[in-house]
């Protein structure tokens, strides 16, 4: 994953990670954000120049654990990590932005009404006594499921 977006815009490689499916590309978009984000802020560059210059994924530390298994015996588990160097760089020609990121519109609350209070205009509506008994009476669940997969018929 790290060398497919190596040498491409910043524009392009985000994209990319945003697209594709595999295992990596949620970790790489992370720090590729975070790498644009700090360039900007603390080295007041361009981001519309930004370039991948270089990413490497190197080795990390091993987490080393056991697992038991039958018979009293057990089995090594190696919980693996990575570090990642992500270099950019500026170029002198601002690059063409090929793909546009729009944010996701938020969803609005909507306000329901309380309940036993009627809304203006409207009248509230009287339930017949036989539909809450009803109501209250909760049926049994699976009533169906359980006559099937019996072993004696009834």
């Amino acid at each position: 994953m790290a060398d497919s977006i190596k040498g491409l815009p910043v524009n392009e490689a985000e994209a990319q990670l945003l697209l594709l499916p595999h295992r990596a590309s949620p970790p790489l978009l992370k720090l590729l954000r975070s790498a644009v984000a700090n360039a900007k802020n603390n080295q007041q560059l361009n981001p519309d120049k930004l370039l991948i210059r270089n990413i490497r994924v190197d080795q990390g530390p091993r987490q080393k654990r056991w697992r038991t298994r039958a018979r009293g015996s057990s089995s090594p588990i190696e919980k693996k990590s990575c570090h990642i160097t992500l270099l950019l760089e500026e170029s002198e020609k601002e690059i063409p932005l090929k793909f546009k990121f729009v944010p996701k519109p938020k969803k609005s609350k909507k306000e329901k009404p309380a309940k036993g209070k009627a809304e203006k205009g409207k009248p509230e509506k009287l339930k017949p006594a036989k539909e809450e008994k009803a109501r209250e009476t909760k049926p049994k669940k699976f009533e169906a499921f359980r006559r099937i997969f019996r072993r004696k018929a009834i």
